[in-house]
């Protein structure tokens, strides 16, 4: 778990855009909600694994009180996953985050358990008030635009925007 605490950081501390030096790792530490975000989630993770439910069920609520985010039980996050506004951010389920996820607030990931749950690959960035439903993929690399209802799998490098989202490659 420490590993991944201090990766956590690492990842921030660039996504976040501070300083690379000893400085800018602390300020990421003591100042953004993302990385408390991730502590907790971590220690609920580990929670899971040794089978103690009830450090995961205070810890969740004490996301939602402290953030305004919820994260379901079961959910994995990978490593520097950012919440750059986690108010209003819900991820359900069993939902898989890849590494260097950004939410950017006010996100629904997931429906109701009998759907499934979404995978979303690495460094995928997630506009305002997007949605991903159902059990679907999101490709590696790819921009979900601010509001955009995915319902369908994104391929990797894509961009989607729109109700009901359409994608198409990013330009190089």
């Amino acid at each position: 778990m420490l590993k991944k605490v201090i990766a956590d950081a690492l990842e921030l501390r660039k996504a976040a855009q501070f300083s690379e030096d000893t400085k800018g790792l602390i300020k990421t530490v003591a100042t953004t909600d993302g990385y408390r975000i991730l502590v907790m989630n971590r220690i609920r993770e580990t929670a899971r694994k040794f089978h103690v439910p009830l450090v995961n069920a205070v810890l969740r609520s004490a996301q939602q009180a402290m953030a305004g985010i919820e994260i379901g039980k079961d959910v994995t996050l990978g490593e520097g996953v950012y919440f750059v506004h986690p108010v209003g951010v819900v991820i359900g389920g069993n939902a898989r985050i890849g590494n260097r996820v950004r939410f950017y607030g006010s996100n629904t990931i997931g429906t109701a358990s009998d759907n499934g749950y979404p995978v979303i690959e690495d460094d995928v960035w997630i506009g305002a008030g997007a949605r991903i439903l159902g059990p679907i993929t999101i490709g590696a690399r790819s921009r979900i635009g601010a509001n955009a209802v995915v319902l369908t799998d994104i391929p990797p490098d894509s961009i989607a925007v729109g109700m009901p989202a359409r994608f198409r490659p990013i330009e190089k």
